[in-house]
């Protein structure tokens, strides 16, 4: 029976591909993949000479209705990114979607994903949190971060390299200095590090140096003790 699976790859360390990921890869009839060279790299290292198509972010809108076609026709697919698993901030939803939309069946592997880790690692409250990925990089940045200042669930933002320490400056600009963070980079990788604080010491400390790789940022929630407070502030000041 055909059918879509989704199968998350190693964010670093190529041991963290699962068995079971390597089997669906070489037993699929295609796969689908983010950037066909980066694929090719692991496939190559697992020894898997099952055929690539290109599956990114510029061409998904056009290709969903041919993959589906496939698919329908009795063929199975894997659809892979670049790292992690796909359509966590990586092409894959638009896939999904009409694939469930057909009546085509999909299943998604457990495997890697950056976020988890780093939430984990941070030491800051993991039972409820909001995943946000890449904020907005101009249009409706501000207005999103002026809405989560408010949030008092645990925060997770992915970030480029180049832009951690402008934006650990919008996140002090609105969440405040003093808030509990943690960022990770290079995670499961050799020079892997996770180094929490405030947010105003974590900007110093990335300020310093030349950042690289992936980046999660992790930001504690406002307490539920500050909000109360706030809110008792602005009953007040309206009487």
């Amino acid at each position: 029976m055909s059918k879509l699976y989704i199968v998350p790859t190693p964010i670093g360390n190529l041991e963290d591909i699962t068995l079971r990921a390597i089997r669906i890869l070489k037993e699929a009839d295609f796969i689908l993949a983010e950037d066909t060279r980066t694929t090719g790299f692991l496939l190559k290292h697992l020894d898997i000479s099952t055929r690539m198509f290109s599956h990114h972010k510029f061409n998904e809108h056009s290709s969903v209705d041919k993959v589906a076609e496939r698919l329908k026709a009795g063929e199975t697919g894997a659809l892979v990114s670049d790292a992690g698993t796909p359509a966590i901030s990586d092409p894959g939803y638009l896939m999904v979607k009409k694939c469930v939309e057909e009546g085509i069946e999909v299943e998604c592997l457990p495997g890697p994903t950056a976020f988890v880790p780093a939430l984990v690692n941070s030491g800051l409250p993991n039972d409820r949190f909001c995943f946000e990925g890449f904020l907005p990089q101009k249009k409706g940045r501000k207005t999103r971060l002026e809405l989560l200042a408010e949030e008092t669930r645990t925060l997770v933002f992915y970030e480029s390299p180049f832009r951690l320490v402008k934006t650990l400056g919008q996140f002090i600009e609105h969440f405040g200095a003093d808030r509990k963070a943690s960022v990770s980079r290079e995670l499961s990788k050799l020079h892997e590090e996770n180094k929490q604080g405030t947010l105003d010491e974590l900007m110093q400390y990335f300020s310093s140096k030349t950042v690289k790789g992936e980046i999660v940022v992790i930001v504690e929630g406002k307490s539920e003790e500050k909000k109360k407070k706030e809110h008792k502030q602005v009953k007040t000041n309206s009487h």
